[in-house]
């Protein structure tokens, strides 16, 4: 059972320029890949040729120092904006600069200035040690003489691994080997970082304490401009200052965390309730405080579990607690419910379409 609150549906968050200094500004930027055709549709069709959209019309800007989160699901075209701003993939067409170069005209001065993170971790040399990965890279990143030795202790301080220098790529722990990842990039001391999902081969206690190391070391004490894709919702909502929603190669939204989070999605709660609750909650979508209600299948007796989506923020909320306090309505239990990456992306469509619910 779902009941809304009628109102009228949202524009779209529209992109806007950070404060400060841009580090990285898309205008236009469009990628089309042809599609693979089998040897039948070669041979019935010929001339035929197909495409497939992977970036659409993208157009934003990242300031200077900020962490930047990119949110979508496999196949939204996070990869292959980071393989533009490699210089790795050429546009189709629009422009995409890094620290003031272009990624195709300059293309070298851009790769100076930027790493991508590559989250493989078979890209490491598993038979050398931490430290010897770090030497070896160095010295592919033309690091010379006395310089290495320094530069390789500065970025294992920087990434903690000081301790585990001596042990074996292969031994680390999976976090371990992502510092180690991380530490690699940093050699050449970018001033833009891309993380392409950093914690999806972690666990849940592993990838707090990294999202931790990224928020404070990456982006606080060495600024790097920090561009993280991810289709996790949590891991962008806690890092990144701004968030840009991207699906099937178009970008549907950008702003802050926590505009997005209230704004798209509002304020969802779950309730477990005993009493008539039907009489307060109707009251509720009437004030305009609640805008929709879900009566979930519980099977505890008297005991009803309800999702809510509540305006106001905290004030909002303690007012919805508050109201059933005066009814007398027993409330065992009230928290706030994240949104998946599955719900932002689907208000996101329903407003641009104007078929949201909202």
């Amino acid at each position: 059972m779902s009941v809304p609150a009628p109102t009228s549906a949202a524009a779209p968050a529209a992109p806007r320029a950070p404060q400060g200094e841009v580090a990285i500004r898309l205008e236009g930027l469009t990628k089309r890949f042809p599609v693979r055709r089998t040897w039948t549709e070669l041979l019935r069709r010929p001339t035929r040729r197909a495409s497939q959209i992977a970036l659409e019309d993208v157009t934003c800007s990242v300031g200077r120092g900020e962490f930047f989160g990119l949110l979508g699901a496999n196949g939204a075209g996070k990869t292959t904006l980071f393989k533009v701003l490699a210089t790795l993939v050429l546009p189709d067409s629009g422009t995409a600069t890094v620290d003031g170069h272009d990624v195709v005209r300059q293309a070298a001065a851009v790769r100076r200035v930027l790493a991508p993170v590559i989250t493989d971790e078979r890209s490491l040399h598993w038979r050398l040690s931490a430290r010897e990965n770090l030497l070896l890279y160095a010295r592919l990143q033309g690091l010379r003489g006395g310089l290495i030795n320094r530069r390789v202790d500065e970025v294992l301080h920087t990434v903690g691994l000081e301790p585990a220098h001596r042990a074996l790529a292969g031994g680390l722990s999976s976090g371990m080997k992502q510092r180690l990842l991380i530490a690699r990039a940093l050699l050449a001391e970018p001033r833009v970082l891309l993380l392409d999902e950093p914690t999806r081969s972690l666990d849940p206690l592993a990838a707090r304490s990294f999202r931790a190391f990224l928020r404070d070391e990456l982006s606080g004490r060495q600024g790097c401009t920090v561009i993280l894709a991810t289709h996790n919702t949590e891991e962008a909502l806690e890092l990144c200052g701004r968030v840009a929603i991207l699906d099937r190669g178009r970008l549907l939204a950008v702003g802050t965390a926590e505009e997005l989070s209230r704004e798209v999605m509002g304020e969802r709660y779950r309730v477990w309730t005993r009493g008539p609750w039907q009489g307060v909650v109707a009251k509720l979508v009437e004030a305009g405080l609640v805008r929709e209600y879900v009566l979930l299948p519980l099977d505890a007796g008297e005991w009803a579990q309800l999702d809510l989506r509540i305006d106001g923020a905290l004030d909002g909320a303690a007012d919805t607690l508050r109201a059933f306090a005066d009814a007398n309505v027993d409330v065992a239990r009230f928290e706030r419910l994240g949104a998946t990456l599955a719900d932002v992306i689907g208000r996101v469509v329903a407003r641009r379409q104007g078929t949201s619910d909202d």
